[in-house]
């Protein structure tokens, strides 16, 4: 059986745009994470442009942000990564501007927001498999940080989950660079379509163009 093609796996009826982490906290300008923010820039450009592509094709965007309250009720305390946060200078408060989606990505009136307090993606600690799929998504774009923990954990949890999974390369982000190529050719291109945002764009524009 040939593998689907991108066009049709991107249905817009039935695909969403799922940020992850791409928050002013994490990636932007309040960031705990100064080295993932800086080398994530050019990844935030090209993210904005996918979203604004997504929403004008019908392809709903939703944003997946992380919090952390100031007692740290409810999350992880299991792992480095949680230690290293909480010793953080950047307090990621519920509500707080660092928890906010950055301002590049809206988020548009039309963008759903889920946050969570524990987990090492969205779909273990938000709503986000039962909100899909009361929206009929089959097709997820995997997009935002890290290719190193949160993206390869959301591409796993969905693929388990029975969705089909995009993951345009230049809309995620890791360090180093080289490890996260490595991982995304190695890797998530077992599990996923790895592609880009103007192949994505272009596969929209057409299914728009066809429509017509």
């Amino acid at each position: 059986m040939p593998a689907p093609t991108l066009a049709s796996l991107v249905d817009p009826a039935t695909t969403a745009v799922v940020t992850s982490e791409v928050q002013n906290g994490v990636v932007g300008e309040r960031s705990a994470l100064p080295e993932l923010a800086a080398a994530a820039a050019p990844m935030i450009d090209r993210l904005a442009v996918l979203c604004a592509a997504a929403r004008s094709a019908g392809a709903r965007v939703v944003h997946a942000t992380a919090s952390r309250r100031a007692d740290g009720a409810g999350s992880n305390a299991n792992a480095r990564l949680f230690l290293a946060v909480r010793k953080s200078p950047v307090a990621l408060l519920p509500g707080s501007p660092e928890s906010q989606v950055v301002p590049q990505l809206g988020p548009h009136p039309d963008d759903l927001v889920l946050g969570r307090l524990h987990g090492l993606n969205p779909m273990a600690g938000t709503d986000l498999d039962p909100i899909l799929r009361n929206l009929g998504v089959r097709t997820i774009v995997v997009t935002g940080v890290s290719v190193n923990v949160a993206v390869t954990n959301l591409v796993m949890d969905a693929v388990n989950l029975g969705y089909q999974v995009v993951l345009p390369r230049d809309a995620v982000c890791g360090i180093p660079e080289a490890y996260a190529d490595a991982l995304i050719d190695h890797t998530l291109s077992l599990l996923a379509t790895v592609t880009t945002v103007d192949d994505l764009v272009a596969a929209w524009a057409a299914r728009t163009e066809e429509a017509r």
